[in-house]
């Protein structure tokens, strides 16, 4: 019995479907992003399993689990496949909870559970964030072209993705009911991470774009119309994730072409966090910045924020310039020397 729980693939498909289907959703109660994230941690193992190792999806069974497999998993991923550190330690995460669960099932899986903890995870560099300068937000919220219907819907969305500092998932996600133009304070409420909803402000210039747009695009819809569409059929469907990086994609590089410079790689979640930097740079309390954003810890926000940007340093050194006869001594300051001795 105790071989056949390693070795029978009908056991661990079995398993693997009660994970995703039953235990994440209904016993763990997680979100359906976060179920999505797993299942697609587990099928991009068995892609590699058949596509690299030559193994058979009928065959694959809790022995391809083992320690020494995951770490060859690893080193594919990173060296192989070039993905990003961060992209590696989610994928093996996700195959860790499947053997959490796994052996919770069958205590003699236990070992391949700890095994699996035992394995380091890549060291994820820290860059710098990555956010648009003013004028480069500008000019891609000016980029769609609003002389068309597509454009100014493309427009609508940009702007609303900023104002809001919404996640792409949460943004393409909206439909017409979640959003409040006739409260006393108009506001969105966006679907976040760990299946929580949070209400965020909307700007009175965002409010009358709005208007314009549900004006055009939602005459006589209902509260359950997807905010933004697509028709295909005869029906209204949600746009997909790839439609709006293409999106950002396109607009940063019309923006290029008019003269103004851009970062070598843009995407989405850049707008999110060029939205925190403007209120973080303009005196926004990071707790606030923290609720905006949907952070349940403020570490993850003080985490991306809290650090002096270009300006801030280009500012605070051109004190230091010796020209400037006026700026006082203090590192001569025995207090001062001493704070600095100790940093």
């Amino acid at each position: 019995m105790k071989k056949d729980i390693f070795t029978n693939s009908k056991n661990f498909w079995n398993t693997a479907q009660r994970f995703i289907h039953h235990y994440l959703p209904d016993i763990r109660k997680v979100s359906r992003h976060t179920v999505s994230s797993y299942k697609d941690g587990l099928n991009a193992y068995i892609g590699y399993l058949e596509e690299e190792k030559g193994i058979r999806r009928k065959n694959i069974c809790f022995n391809h689990l083992s320690e020494d497999s995951l770490k060859e998993y690893q080193d594919w991923l990173l060296n192989v496949k070039k993905r990003a550190a961060k992209t590696c330690n989610l994928r093996l995460t996700s195959l860790r909870s499947f053997l959490e669960y796994a052996a919770g099932e069958h205590h003699e899986l236990t070992a391949l559970y700890v095994s699996a903890c035992d394995i380091r995870e890549s060291k994820i560099p820290v860059k710098p964030i990555e956010f648009f300068e003013k004028a480069q937000m500008k000019a891609i919220l000016a980029a769609p072209d609003s002389r068309t219907r597509t454009g100014r819907r493309n427009q609508m969305m940009m702007v609303l993705m900023y104002d809001s500092a919404a996640r792409v998932s949460e943004l393409l996600e909206l439909e017409l009911g979640n959003v409040h133009l006739r409260a006393d304070i108009p506001y969105v409420t966006l679907h976040g991470k760990g299946d929580k909803y949070r209400n965020v402000p909307l700007m009175q210039k965002t409010c009358r774009h709005l208007k314009r747009y549900m004006d055009e695009f939602h005459e006589g819809s209902e509260a359950d119309a997807p905010l933004f569409y697509a028709v295909a059929h005869g029906k209204k469907h949600h746009l997909s994730s790839d439609t709006m990086e293409k999106l950002v994609k396109k607009c940063a590089a019309k923006a290029q072409s008019l003269g103004i410079e851009m970062p070598d790689s843009c995407h989405c979640h850049m707008v999110r966090k060029t939205r925190a930097m403007d209120l973080y740079q303009s005196g926004v309390p990071l707790t606030h910045i923290q609720q905006l954003l949907g952070h349940e810890d403020i570490s993850t926000t003080s985490g991306f924020y809290a650090f002096a940007t270009l300006e801030t340093l280009a500012k605070a050194m051109a004190k230091t310039d010796n020209s400037d006869e006026t700026v006082e001594k203090n590192w001569k300051d025995s207090k001062v020397m001493e704070k600095l001795y100790s940093l």
